[in-house]
């Protein structure tokens, strides 16, 4: 997802600074930035989607839109990001990506129009891909000051994401049901600003130690050096999991309610995905280290189309808490095989390119995916026949992926 998370710093912070003293402390608080980035601003919507949807009486499709809506906005975004941490520095896009993306979900705390919504999640997307590309830049560079440790600290700052889902998860509930006590007309909207006043505390955590990593602008000439037809395979087997993935990440708790799950269940649901998030990243790290080619990226989106497929031919409780803990486990390790794949294959001073086009590609399928399901999910089979084309989607993934041949 970050796309100029591997540049080379200019300078390097002194053996006093906290990056240098507490690198692990240091990652747990940028990954407060993937948490905001994506755990909150994004997955969240999973969990309100479907009181607003009730509330508001949507169609899936429109649902969906909403989610294609924050897809669209990261697409933008990381298009100017690089442009703006030259111009800024990373630290700079991470904290002022944060403090945007708090407001911006504040504004739905306040709003029923389906528009001024869609734009909400726009502007939040934008600010999303500012906080996850600039906090991977100096997630790397914190790396570069440990380099023993550098894999795992990147793999705490993607967990990051699995602490915010699971921070949605405990949050939203309670927030709707202190609207429901104090009967407000719409309930989803508590949850809104309860969720931005938590995005807005974990901004003011991560500030202090941000401050602490190298976040000025290469200048090393990183676009050099990469041709997308050698990697075609692997960006196309990408597309498809943009596609796929971001339709359960938005409909499952819709279909779990559907078919009856208490409320308690569907929380503890939730939270189990995000704390398979946050343990992934040392699950596949030896797989990504030693396949060259993309048969990582096919074997992962394969067991994802497995997690994908089986809310869609079964309501038997055991066996969604499987695919929400198979789902968690896998899905941003799908993102850190595109960064191996071009680690592997490239000359560092092309990584930063070959990442930015990995990035725009799953930016586009993440924009096709949740209308498409949504479009699919009103027609005959429901919310079920959307997962099945998720899943389809991830299938064809793999096989894609699986023809993509290591470089060197």
């Amino acid at each position: 997802m970050s796309s100029h998370a591997n540049s080379a710093p200019n300078t390097s912070p002194g053996p006093a600074s906290l990056a240098a003293r507490r690198p692990f402390l240091t990652a747990f608080a940028l990954s407060l930035g993937a948490a905001v980035s994506l755990g909150l601003t994004r997955f969240s919507y999973a969990l309100l989607l479907p009181p607003m949807r009730a509330d508001l009486d949507w169609s899936y499709f429109l649902s969906g839109a909403m989610n294609t809506g924050n897809a669209l906005g990261y697409f933008l975004g990381a298009l100017a990001t690089p442009a703006l941490m030259r111009r800024y520095g990373a630290q700079a896009a991470l904290v002022g990506g944060a403090v945007l993306a708090s407001l911006f979900m504040l504004l739905s705390g306040f709003v029923t129009d389906a528009q001024v919504l869609i734009g909400q999640r726009v502007l939040a997307g934008i600010a999303s891909a500012f906080i996850f590309i600039s906090g991977g830049l100096l997630a790397a560079r914190l790396g570069l000051l440990h380099p023993e440790r550098a894999g795992l600290l990147l793999g705490i700052y993607y967990g990051g994401t699995g602490l915010g889902i699971v921070a949605s998860s405990l949050l939203v509930p309670v927030a709707m049901d202190a609207a429901a006590t104090h009967g407000a007309a719409h309930a989803w909207q508590w949850a809104w600003i309860a969720l931005a006043a938590l995005c807005l505390l974990a901004t003011l955590a991560m500030i202090p130690p941000a401050r602490q990593v190298d976040g000025a602008p290469s200048q090393a000439n990183s676009q050099g050096g990469f041709r997308l037809s050698p990697f075609a395979f692997g960006l196309a087997g990408y597309l498809m999991f943009g596609v796929g993935y971001i339709g359960y990440m938005t409909f499952v708790i819709a279909l779990l309610k559907e078919q009856g799950m208490a409320g308690g269940t569907i929380t503890l649901f939730y939270a189990m995905l995000g704390l398979a998030v946050m343990a992934s990243s040392r699950i596949w790290a030896r797989m990504l280290d030693r396949f060259k080619g993309g048969r990582a990226m096919a074997i992962l989106n394969a067991l994802l189309g497995v997690a994908t497929i089986l809310p869609a031919l079964t309501a038997a409780p055991a066996l969604m808490f499987v695919s929400g803990l198979l789902f968690g486990g896998i899905f941003l390790s799908v993102v850190a095989s595109t960064t191996a794949l071009v680690r592997h294959n490239l000359p560092q001073h092309a990584w930063s390119a070959g990442i930015s086009a990995f990035t725009t590609v799953f930016a586009l399928g993440q924009i096709v995916g949740p209308s498409t399901i949504g479009w699919i999910a009103d027609g005959p089979g429901g919310l079920q026949r959307g997962l099945v084309f998720s899943a389809l989607a991830l299938f064809v993934g793999a096989l894609l992926a699986s023809r993509q041949r290591a470089l060197v």
